[in-house]
């Protein structure tokens, strides 16, 4: 079980309700949960499809925007509540203690040696990869929008980015914990990249370098040489 971020209200913890049993299951190779890996696609690549040729086949730009929004709805719905538990065992919400007090609720399924080995790494695949890459591809359209002037648009998109990008902050706390892990990740990361790039900047020697190296060897060897004599 994963601690409490104490600068924030909010709680990690595993995932309680975990229904699915680990003896039967398919090998990891395949696609255990087919429907919730359709659905986890379908709705956002659908409100993606509908945003780029929905000028093409309807003059209505109400019609256009109701239709992405009830597709980028229903893809919040399915993703938070329904094909991120099932498909890698992660889970996010929001609730208000007897105080009033808003909690938010980070899960993570607590995998077993048994589990580990029957995780379907397919579906995780599908799951994360959709979970990025739609987020970035409405704030490419949210840039488009703004430098092409089309504002109508603008809050379609900025819809699109707000509650995609929910989602993907959420499974992000889900899989890393707290927000100083996430923290001390990306400082980690950070800092091993310069101390990488400070490693090759000092592999590399210019012949400056290694001319004035021999030239201060010089007067070392002569200096032996005449104490030898």
């Amino acid at each position: 079980m994963l601690q409490q971020d104490s600068n924030d209200d909010t709680e990690d913890v595993s995932l309680f309700d975990a229904e699915e049993e680990t003896a039967n299951r398919p090998k990891k190779s395949k696609i255990r949960h087919p429907v919730a890996s359709f659905f986890h696609l379908f709705f956002r690549v659908s409100a993606i499809v509908v945003y780029l040729l929905c000028e093409l086949f309807s003059s209505s730009f109400i019609a256009c925007m109701v239709t992405i929004i009830l597709l980028l709805s229903c893809d919040f719905w399915a993703v938070k509540n329904v094909t991120g538990r099932l498909m890698v065992g992660l889970r996010w919400w929001n609730h208000i203690d007897e105080d009033g007090k808003s909690h938010w609720v980070f899960e993570s399924r607590k995998a077993s040696a048994q589990e580990s080995k029957t995780v379907s790494e397919a579906e995780s695949r599908i799951f994360w990869l959709g979970l990025i890459a739609c987020p970035v591809l409405w704030v490419i359209f949210a840039f488009s929008a703004l430098f092409s002037f089309r504002v109508k648009w603008l809050a379609v998109v900025i819809m699109g980015v707000v509650l995609q990008g929910a989602n993907l902050y959420g499974y992000i706390r889900c899989k890393v914990g707290s927000r100083k892990n996430l923290t001390n990740m990306a400082t980690s990361y950070l800092g091993k990249q310069f101390l990488k790039q400070l490693g090759l900047y000092k592999r590399q020697a210019t012949p400056t370098d290694c001319a004035l190296k021999n030239v201060e060897k010089r007067p070392k060897e002569r200096l032996r040489f005449s104490e030898a004599q």
